[in-house]
């Protein structure tokens, strides 16, 4: 049976735990006193730049979550460029992605400076690595050292990507725009318009923080993730096993497509461990993932590393 091709209902979701506040029990005359209230979340935020500690809740989306920010520093939402965990600095290695550890500190990295870079493409790789902030900024998550883009020491990771040759390209996903560098001609100048993330001087948190390691958001007491549709959950803080599950699906994702995306490969893991063939899960992946075009054999890489995690062979 071919992949892909089979649409089956979609699998029973998951209990959820909204995050709204809820209402003492007694108020608006229809709360019984039995009732057990939804947990309400509080995360404490920062301008990665510096700022006073601001708070936010009631959000189930990145977009959603840049919103309450914004409305706490009295910013606008497109001024934020991407958000980082625990850490002021530009570090992607905790770059907050579709989850968020329970204690996590979030500093918000805002629009700095805007810069005009040419350069020659003498190579056929640039050595960049392109990530996206989930609606609608592209920037730049690695250089590889010694490569064409290493030697020009204006463009820096972190910096968003706006337009590449005069086309703007606000609102691209990360792999659109490192599909069109790609495609750009060897031994032609191109240009790049970059907006790099405001900064300041070194600077601590002001508050306590949860630790994360490598990026990886892990406090022992779960993790909140976020979702573009439907509410937020509250689930487990992933084992050593998944953890390496997912770490092998983003090298495959990085072989198979030319992209490396933690929070791709977590979405794919989750969407196949509790599917029982390769068929369902090549549908969950369909009803899930939908703008994508997975080859097969990649499906296949994908559901192998999904079983090595579920027999704990990882």
């Amino acid at each position: 049976m071919p992949l892909g091709l089979l649409r089956k209902k979609k699998a029973k979701a998951k209990e959820t735990a909204q995050l709204v506040e809820s209402e003492q029990p007694g108020a608006g005359g229809g709360s019984l006193p039995d009732q057990v209230p939804v947990r309400r979340l509080v995360f404490h935020t920062q301008l990665a730049h510096g700022s006073a500690t601001g708070r936010v809740e009631g959000f189930s989306s990145i977009q959603e979550l840049y919103v309450k920010i914004a409305g706490a520093f009295e910013i606008s939402p497109s001024e934020i460029l991407y958000c980082t965990l625990n850490t002021p600095k530009v570090d992607m290695r905790r770059l907050l992605g579709v989850q968020i550890g329970l204690e996590d500190f979030i500093f918000a990295h805002v629009k700095g400076i805007k810069k005009e870079v040419n350069v020659y493409k003498s190579e056929d790789s640039l050595g960049l690595t392109i990530t996206d902030n989930g609606i609608g900024y592209a920037f730049i998550k690695g250089i590889k050292d010694g490569s064409l883009i290493d030697s020009v020491k204006t463009i820096c990771v972190g910096d968003h990507i706006e337009s590449i040759n005069g086309e703007n390209i606000v609102g691209w996903r990360h792999y659109d725009v490192a599909k069109k560098l790609k495609e750009l001609k060897k031994e032609e100048l191109f240009t790049l318009k970059l907006i790099e993330p405001k900064k300041a001087f070194e600077i601590e948190p002001r508050s306590k923080a949860g630790k994360s390691s490598a990026g990886k958001t892990d406090t022992g007491k779960g993790t909140l993730r976020l979702r573009s549709k439907g509410p937020a959950t509250v689930e487990e803080v992933p084992s050593e096993t998944e953890t390496k599950a997912i770490e092998k699906i983003d090298d495959l994702l990085e072989l198979y497509m030319g992209i490396r995306d933690s929070d791709l490969a977590t979405t794919m893991f989750e969407a196949g461990k509790d599917k029982v063939n390769p068929d369902e899960f090549a549908v969950a992946l369909d009803e899930t993932l939908g703008d994508f075009a997975f080859p097969d054999e990649f499906v296949f890489d994908v559901w192998g590393a999904v079983g090595d995690a579920k027999q704990g062979r990882l």
